[in-house]
Parts: C-alpha cells; structure tokens; sequence
C-alpha cells in the first residue's frame, strides 16, 4: 500500500510536468507548482480511470504500467486546467495542445 502511494507521487511528479508542457499558459505556478498538482492528479486520474472502468491504472500492484501513466498525465491536466478555471488565470490558448 505504502509503494503504491509512492509510486504515484513519483508518477504525479512526472505527470505533472508533462502537463505543465502540454497545458497553454502560464497559472504563476512553475515547475514546481505544475509537479505538485500533477501529483494530485495523478490520485484524480487514477480514481476517475477506476471509476470509469478504463483498464486497471494500479497495474493489479505495485508497477508502472502504460495505463498508469495516461492517467495520471489526463488526471494532472485536469487538475491543472481547473486550477487554472478556479483561479481565473487567463491562458494564452484555448487548452490543452
């Protein structure tokens, strides 16, 4: 239980920053605020990919799958494209790509 948390937090990190590229704009946040919220949506996307019954983003244990990194990067751009909304922070495009 405990790897997989940290695992995710790894694979939030990560994701975060993906999404820090893939998201138009500029929240104030740098890099180290897009890293956190990636790790939040990393937990986001992992809980909506479990919801929605789109494979098995955990893996079944304690591994990184391809699965588990699409949802932790669609969870981090949610979170940051809402953070974005929430703060009423103007973007220089339409959204993400």
């Amino acid at each position: 239980m405990i790897i997989d948390i940290i695992a995710w937090i790894v694979l939030g990190a990560i994701a975060g920053y993906i999404a820090g590229m893939l998201v138009k704009g500029d929240e104030g946040l740098g890099v180290v605020g897009k890293i956190i919220l990636g790790i939040i949506g990393a937990f986001v996307g992992g809980f909506l990919f479990r919801l929605l019954g789109i494979g098995n983003p955990t893996g079944g244990g304690d591994q990184i799958n391809i699965m588990s990194i699409i949802a932790a990067v669609v969870g981090a751009v949610i979170v940051v494209v809402v953070y974005g909304m929430v703060t009423g922070n103007r973007r220089t495009g339409s959204g993400p790509i």
